[in-house]
């Protein structure tokens, strides 16, 4: 080339390479790490996150707070994808994923000082993470996964969430009850649970529906606002005069011309009208628009209609009321029809909703969330939904374990207690794994205002002494103590994904040894 340089990038693009682009990448998912950490446990702290527009919300929920951050390093990007995983996969465990994802950074970099190789980091860590898997199956309690042991997993995941102790134990009562009535020979159908939250009133109103809940009403005030034996249409159209496809004019010269026009239109309604009546509709959801004549002429009738239902909602209720969406009212015939025990309107405040009760209907639930503000039902209905996700993951994915840290103490010792059968570099990977698994208790102990130091002491100190011990919450603090006795239990698979997912991003990232950056 003559001496001459060769530009392979674009003069705009930023490149950063070894030790530095390592040392940024760590640096990144550390700090996104520790931005959820203070939440983890049952005295977590909650964060106040503002968008630019003003919105607020109030959470400890690691998913929500790492996706409503505005975060655009790409590493950190990674330890949000952990949670979202986490989220996605068992509906809960994302701070504890993502605490676990930043330890496993930090004792890595710890390595990397030390000169370790990132590629025996890795395969320390696979390995270790196979350990820990290990651990967790033994961890898992023996005993049937019964009513009793689903209300303690929920209470569990639920305490801390904003839902108070006390509400936390009726909640779980709430949940098991929508989990249980979906249970089928197949499994758990999640999707026939629905949460709806709305405002006016304390948790404790909270009730399970043994239907679907819209949020609609009546499309004319005289339509009735309770209809039993319902049998219920969805209509995917307007229920209004039809529109020419061309442009025209039509010139009245006298009144008998406009009284023979508004007869035509209110014949034509009045047949859409009839088509609903004689088909055997009692109840109409329909997606776009109601005529106001048209509703008129159906109060009259005696049916109740809701107009502009969302595509969601009239999704449910078709799903829910064994009902099928006709294109328009011509197309709708009596084996299109659902049924359901009720349908009722009920005011809160200055909203109506519309309950879909019993019946068809009753093959969905929807747990019906109250609140006195918005900031409080919205953190509820997430802690309702985490609640709801691990019932099922704990009934469909099998087994329980100890909660309150117990299970990552014994985690950290069983890999410990193999580590020593490693030979070479690979051994202090391994064992930094089974450092990073501590942080988890010793976050819980902290977060409960207890010494983390002191805390991991004696529950090592337990644990060696064959007796099964964790972070319990009592009074303003926290003690050491048998979680079976205080009712902590998790769904095993919640922390088998923690581990599965925390590890791959951690090693993802170590990996990385060369950031290219363009404009």
């Amino acid at each position: 080339m003559g001496g001459q340089p060769m530009f392979i990038l674009s003069e705009d693009s930023q490149r950063t390479e070894g030790k530095d682009a390592q040392t940024s990448n760590i640096a990144a998912g550390k700090a996104i790490s520790e931005s959820v950490r203070t939440t983890l446990g049952p005295r977590g702290m909650d964060k106040m996150l503002v968008s630019d527009s003003g919105d607020v919300v109030i959470t400890n929920d690691g998913a929500t707070i790492l996706d409503e951050m505005d975060i655009e390093h790409p590493a950190a990007q990674m330890i949000v994808e952990v949670a979202q995983t986490q989220e996605d996969e068992v509906g809960d465990g994302t701070t504890t994923a993502s605490v676990l994802a930043g330890e496993l950074l930090k004792q890595a970099e710890d390595l990397l000082d030390d000169d370790v190789h990132p590629t025996t980091i890795v395969e320390g860590y696979h390995g270790a993470a196979e350990l820990a898997q290990e651990a967790i199956v033994a961890e898992t309690l023996d005993a049937d996964v019964d009513e009793d042991t689903l209300r303690k997993v929920a209470e569990s995941s639920m305490t801390g969430k904003g839902t108070g102790d006390v509400a936390a134990a009726d909640l779980a009562e709430t949940v098991v009850g929508a989990v249980q009535h979906v249970d089928t020979d197949a499994g758990v159908v999640r999707d026939n649970i629905t949460v709806r939250s709305q405002t006016g009133g304390s948790s404790s109103a909270t009730e399970l529906v043994q239907g679907v809940i819209v949020d609609e009403e009546p499309a004319h005030e005289n339509m009735p606002r309770t209809v039993d034996d319902a049998t219920i249409a969805v209509v995917d159209n307007d229920v209004d005069l039809k529109e020419s496809s061309i442009d025209a004019e039509y010139n009245i010269t006298d009144v008998d011309q406009l009284d023979q026009a508004i007869a035509a239109e209110e014949e034509e309604l009045r047949g859409y009208v009839d088509a609903i009546e004689n088909v055997g509709a009692t109840v109409l959801f329909v997606t776009g628009d109601i005529a106001d004549r048209a509703a008129a002429f159906l109060a009259k009738r005696g049916i109740l209609a809701f107009e502009s239902v969302g595509d969601d909602d009239a999704k449910s209720v078709a799903s829910a009321t064994g009902a099928s969406r006709a294109g328009s009212v011509e197309d709708l015939e009596e084996a299109d029809l659902g049924s359901a025990d009720t349908v009722s309107v009920e005011k809160f405040g200055d909203d109506e909703l519309a309950f879909v009760e019993g019946g068809a209907a009753a093959d969905a639930v929807t747990v019906f969330a109250r609140g006195g503000t918005e900031h409080v039902t919205d953190e509820l209905e997430r802690a309702l939904n985490d609640a709801l996700d691990v019932v099922t993951a704990a009934l469909d994915e099998g087994g329980v374990v100890p909660g309150a840290g117990a299970t990552e103490i014994a985690v950290a010792a069983h890999i410990r207690d193999e580590a020593a059968s490693i030979e070479g570099r690979k051994q202090l990977a391994v064992e930094a794994f089974a450092d990073a698994v501590d942080v988890l208790p010793r976050t819980l102990a902290e977060n409960t205002g207890m010494d983390p130091i002191d805390a991991l002491v004696d529950l090592r100190s337990e644990y060696e002494s064959e007796d099964r011990a964790g972070v319990i919450s009592e009074g303003q603090t926290g003690i050491i103590g048998e979680p079976l006795d205080y009712g902590v239990l998790d769904p095993a698979a919640v922390k088998r994904e923690a581990v599965e997912s925390a590890t791959e991003a951690a090693t993802m990232i170590v990996r990385i040894d060369d950031v290219i950056a363009a404009e």
